[in-house]
C-alpha cells in the first residue's frame, strides 16, 4: 500500500486526483482512498466521504435558532468544514464528464416526471415551462416518444381544462401530433377555461362543475368550429 502511494506521488498523483474508469471502480476507490489520506487533514477528508459530513452547529439569538456562520464556527469545526468542501471536490474532480450528464438526465426525467402546472398560471405560461423543459431533454438527446410528451402535457393542465384535454385525444393522434398543435388548439378556448375556474373556486366540488356546465350557444358554436380549423387539423 505504501509503495501504491509513493507511486501516486512520483505520477503527480498529488496534483490531480484519479479519474473514475469505467467497471474499475474498485480499484479507484482504494487509489482514491489514498490520494484523500496524502492531502492536509486526509483522515478528516476521508472520514468526510465515508461518514458524514460536518452538521453545522446552531446558535440561539433574539430567541431565534440559526446556523452559525462560518466565522462562528470552533477552530475545529471549521477545519472540519474544510476537509467536507475538499473531499467533495476531489470525488467531483475524478468523475469524467459522462457522469455529469447522466445526474443531468437523471433530474430532468424527474422534472419531466413532477411537471404540473402551477396555481395562477396562464395556458401560455404553462406552455412556456414545458416547452423549455422538452428542449432542455432534447440537448441531451434523451429519449421520449411523442405520445409520452403529448399526454403529459394534457394531463397535466389543471380542472377547467379536463373537457378540451379530452376532446383533444378524441380527434388528434397523440402519436403524431406535437405540443405545439395541442397548445394552439387550447389556446381558442382559454377564455371560456377561465369562465370555468371561476366558477370552480365558488363551487365545493370542481370536477362535478366541470362535469354539468352547459356552454352558451355561442361558446358552443366556437367551440364546434374549432373541429374544423385547418390550424387545429393539419
Amino acid at each position: 500500500m505504501s509503495t501504491l502511494a509513493a507511486f501516486m506521488i512520483l505520477s503527480s498523483g498529488d496534483n490531480c486526483p484519479p479519474m473514475l474508469e469505467k467497471r474499475m471502480y474498485d480499484s479507484w476507490k482504494s487509489i482514491m482512498e489514498l490520494y484523500m489520506q496524502n492531502r492536509e487533514h486526509g483522515r478528516m477528508i476521508l472520514e468526510s466521504v465515508e461518514h458524514d459530513p460536518l452538521i453545522w452547529p446552531t446558535i440561539e439569538e433574539n430567541g431565534v435558532t440559526r446556523t452559525k456562520k462560518y466565522e462562528e464556527l470552533s477552530v475545529t469545526e471549521k477545519i472540519q468544514a474544510d476537509c467536507d468542501l475538499k473531499a467533495t471536490n476531489i470525488i467531483l474532480q475524478g468523475l469524467p464528464s459522462d457522469v455529469y450528464s447522466l445526474e443531468r438526465e437523471c433530474k430532468l426525467y424527474d422534472a419531466f416526471d413532477k411537471f404540473a402546472h402551477i396555481k395562477g398560471e396562464s395556458l401560455h405560461q404553462y406552455y412556456l415551462r414545458f416547452t423549455q423543459l422538452i428542449n432542455d431533454i432534447n440537448i441531451y438527446k434523451m429519449k421520449l416518444e411523442q405520445f409520452q410528451v403529448n399526454t403529459k402535457f394534457l394531463n397535466s393542465l389543471p380542472p377547467e381544462w379536463s373537457k378540451f384535454a379530452t376532446d383533444v385525444k378524441l380527434v388528434r393522434d397523440l402519436h403524431t401530433a406535437n405540443f405545439d398543435q395541442l397548445h394552439a388548439y387550447l389556446e381558442q378556448h382559454e377564455l371560456y377555461a377561465n369562465e370555468v375556474c371561476i366558477m370552480c373556486e365558488r363551487n365545493q366540488d370542481p370536477l362535478a362543475l366541470v362535469a354539468n356546465h352547459q356552454m352558451t350557444p355561442s361558446q358552443f358554436n366556437t367551440y364546434q368550429s374549432s373541429y374544423n380549423n385547418p390550424q387545429f387539423q393539419q
